[in-house]
């Protein structure tokens, strides 16, 4: 299971955090993901991290978001920095998860949503 929060409403320019637990049965989670989805467009993704902390950010945030991992907790984070009108989307997390050792066909799976919106 993934539990998004951290969405609300903010300004131009100003900052929110977005955080998802993953809970139940882990083993381990090589990727975690943001992804998010405006009306009428095709959900995109935002950021992405390994367990080893390499990142991936679409060009539209790189320098605005960042994302981070805390692998104890099964936690990911996006800092989104400098948020703009276009950025206003339902942020989704998302999780390659392994179930045990000798999973070897990891799963993704998708947390709930949480909506940012920023006005102007």
């Amino acid at each position: 299971q993934l539990q998004a929060s951290g969405g609300g409403l903010v300004q131009a320019g100003g900052s929110l955090r977005l955080s998802c637990v993953a809970s139940g049965r882990i083993f381990s989670i090589p990727v975690m993901d943001w992804y998010r989805q405006s009306p009428g467009k095709q959900r995109e993704l935002v950021a992405g991290i390994t367990s080893g902390s390499s990142t991936t950010y679409a060009d539209s945030v790189k320098g605005r978001f960042t994302i981070s991992r805390d692998n104890a907790k099964n936690t990911v984070y996006l800092q989104m920095n400098s948020l703009k009108p276009e950025d206003t989307a339902v942020y989704y997390c998302n999780a390659v998860v392994r179930l045990s050792a000798l999973d070897v066909s990891p799963k993704r799976y998708w947390g709930q949503g949480t909506l940012v919106t920023v006005s102007s």
